[in-house]
């Protein structure tokens, strides 16, 4: 089971600086990231900033297609107007047949807003606790979306052909 997750972070620098314990947790064996990505939000921009940042310590499995598809449909697709905000929701209605849920992409909306950043993981269900147990704070918010075997291998097989 792949498990995305999100980790939502008060101020535009902060997931940056979170980066460096996921790094660790990677680097020293402990999880198993499939591929992640950072947005930073800083306040009177009217986009969030993102970089793809693979599996951490190694090149992404595959996944830069889906951060792209996702972070453009979360970000993008409310400033785009009606034309584009069709076609997307047409696109984000088969998210759905890859584990990601519509209000989960809300609930990400909600989070990570100007003045706040976060960090986007793909890992297994155990890594995903692992990093929670490390990157969880106060002011942390945790989103989280489970993808079974088929969704991801979908997604997977979606992506090779575009």
């Amino acid at each position: 089971m792949n498990t995305l997750t999100v980790w939502a972070f008060p101020g535009p620098e902060d997931a940056a600086l979170a980066l460096g314990e996921l790094r660790e947790l990677v680097e020293d064996g402990q999880v198993s990231v499939t591929d992640a990505a950072l947005v930073a939000w800083p306040r009177g921009r009217r986009t969030p900033a993102t970089r793809e940042l693979g599996a951490i310590s190694a090149p992404g499995q595959m996944w830069g297609g889906f951060w792209g598809m996702l972070l453009g449909l979360v970000f993008l697709t409310p400033l785009a107007g009606p034309a584009f905000g069709a076609a997307a929701g047409a696109v984000a209605g088969t998210l759905e047949d890859f584990g990601v849920a519509d209000d989960f992409v809300k609930r990400i909306r909600d989070h990570v807003t100007p003045g706040t950043s976060a960090i986007f993981v793909l890992t297994g269900r155990a890594s995903a606790d692992e990093v929670a147990v490390r990157l969880a704070g106060p002011e942390v918010v945790m989103l989280r979306s489970e993808l079974s075997p088929e969704q991801a291998e979908h997604l997977r097989k979606a992506l090779a052909d575009g």
